[in-house]
């Protein structure tokens, strides 16, 4: 039982060459939002810090079908980086943010389980 859980998720995961490819791609993705300044933080600098590196290794973790923990590192990711974003209102941080979180963890899990079942 136990050889064939493992066997299963073994299967689920990206080839090394597969995941190496896809963190090239986010990185340059972010390389070139950062350089162009799309999000209006100012420097570069200000797009390189532990709240986007949250943001990075969470979308590294949903391409490589790892859904709860990159919606957990993209959420904590995002919450702390909320107060550079000005089309964030308090009241709907307050209100929405969380519970959208949650649901959205319910969809990782649905789909998660759709993946597994489809393999």
């Amino acid at each position: 039982m136990r050889h064939r859980d493992f066997h299963q998720l073994r299967e689920r995961e990206h080839h090394p060459r597969v995941s190496i490819g896809l963190f090239f791609i986010v990185l340059g993705v972010a390389l070139l939002i950062a350089t162009n300044d799309l999000f209006n933080l100012g420097s570069i600098n200000r797009y390189f810090s532990w709240e986007t590196a949250m943001i990075f290794i969470g979308v590294l973790l949903i391409l490589n079908l790892k859904f709860t923990g990159g919606i957990l590192l993209i959420a904590g990711g995002l919450w702390f980086l909320k107060d550079n974003f000005l089309f964030i209102s308090p009241e709907i941080a307050k209100n929405f943010y969380w519970p959208a979180v949650i649901a959205l963890i319910g969809l990782s899990f649905i789909a998660s389980s759709l993946i597994r079942r489809k393999n």
